[in-house]
């Protein structure tokens, strides 16, 4: 079984047990998350219906906070002796999901 969440204007397919890497969310270690389900999958059958899947949500417990690694920027302009080279790091909080909804 299976489910595709959104956050952070992305989506990830999880499962029970799963641990993701997301944008930053405003939770502490050890708290629990909702997130919003756009599809669920439970080996036999696929939904996909937002009106089914209303209120279904799928548990996660936020298990740190953390920076991801270094993206370099470089910016170029040839011929006009301009570079610049900016580095990164984007906050990401890693989740542990719990709790899958089950299909009625």
């Amino acid at each position: 079984m299976y489910a595709i969440v959104t956050t952070g204007g992305k989506q990830y397919k999880v499962a029970k047990g799963d641990i993701i890497d997301v944008e930053k969310l405003d939770a502490q270690p050890g708290d629990t998350v909702q997130l919003d389900v756009l599809m669920l999958n439970d080996g036999t059958r696929t939904v996909v219906d937002a009106a089914t899947l209303e209120g279904k949500k799928v548990s996660c417990e936020v298990v740190d906070q953390f920076k991801g690694k270094k993206v370099l920027v470089f910016k170029l302009k040839k011929r006009k002796r301009y570079h610049r080279t900016r580095g990164h790091r984007q906050n990401l909080t890693k989740l542990q999901v719990s709790e899958l909804p089950e299909l009625a």
